[in-house]
């Protein structure tokens, strides 16, 4: 998966954005509660370690 799809299946639960960095993004998922950092590589792959965190903070599995 892509950070681009990635960041579509955030929007989609509702999650957004709560401070920009240089290069993460923090996001906060009202589904959980939590806020969690995503990288800024729209066209790179999310390593799959990387992608099973996030989707565990954001309350997508």
């Amino acid at each position: 998966m892509k950070y681009s799809e990635l960041y579509k299946r955030l929007r989609e639960i509702k999650c957004y954005i709560i401070r920009e960095g240089a290069n993460h993004s923090m996001w906060y998922s009202p589904v959980t509660g939590k806020t969690f950092p995503v990288s800024h590589h729209k066209g790179q792959d999310v390593p799959m370690g990387t992608l099973r965190a996030i989707e565990r903070d954001a309350g997508l599995k």
